[in-house]
């Protein structure tokens, strides 16, 4: 009997856990705004992007019957107070469909430098970081904000 109430108490409490846990997008430092990938990185993403996600996604980043656009209107109201850690995470844990492991933690990082440049956010002087947790700290914003 104990051991069933421990058990049931463990569990109970990793789902509390698992559902009261939150990326950090209100923890955020920087803007997409504040040139968070470089030309040489966004350019390297394109030609990935387009040997692995334009046959779903588009040419112009515009979606599919089955893949949602990367750009414009919707993409920005769909990630808008976002993170770009959180749109990286949708994309390395999901994408391809069926198939995320085919296409490596790196070049997702450069695939999402495109898409950032893709939607004419500035370039600056540093990649994109690898880490997701950086990558948290950096807020997706679909305009530019007044400093």
């Amino acid at each position: 009997m104990k051991s069933k109430l421990a058990v049931a108490g463990i569990l109970g409490a990793a789902v509390f856990a698992a559902f009261s846990w939150k990326l950090p997008a209100q923890d955020t430092t920087s803007s997409v705004w504040d040139g968070v990938y470089t030309k040489a990185q966004a350019a390297r993403g394109e030609a990935l992007y387009n040997s692995s996600c334009a046959s779903c996604h588009g040419d112009q980043l515009n979606g599919g019957e089955t893949a949602p656009p990367l750009t414009g209107g919707e993409f920005m109201a769909n990630w808008n107070g976002l993170t770009v850690g959180q749109l990286f995470e949708r994309i390395r844990t999901g994408m391809p469909p069926g198939a995320p492991g085919s296409v490596n933690r790196d070049s997702k990082v450069a695939i999402v430098a495109y898409v950032l440049s893709y939607n004419s956010f500035p370039a600056g002087d540093r990649e994109l970081p690898h880490q997701t947790e950086a990558m948290n700290t950096i807020k997706i914003e679909a305009e530019k904000p007044a400093k």
